[in-house]
């Protein structure tokens, strides 16, 4: 299991994703301004798992040692 992200962590994770998807350029897949991108190394920073809430589930995101990603509820 994984700290919890400090506060200051998870109020800078917003601006991270912001600056990430100014960064897309035209013709990149994803650059569509309908379309959000984030990096997974802005999601995850240095952890291995985080968790996302959808509704009233929680999901979790896991980054593996050989750098795929899964998702469990």
């Amino acid at each position: 299991m994984t700290a919890p992200r400090s506060v200051q962590d998870q109020a800078a994770a917003p601006a991270r994703a912001s600056a990430a998807r100014a960064q897309a350029t035209p013709g990149q897949p994803g650059a569509s301004p309908s379309t959000p991108r984030w990096r997974s190394t802005e999601l995850f920073g240095r952890a291995h798992e985080i968790e996302i809430e959808h509704g009233q589930a929680v999901y979790r995101l896991r980054l593996t040692a050989l750098g795929k990603l899964i998702l469990t509820k």
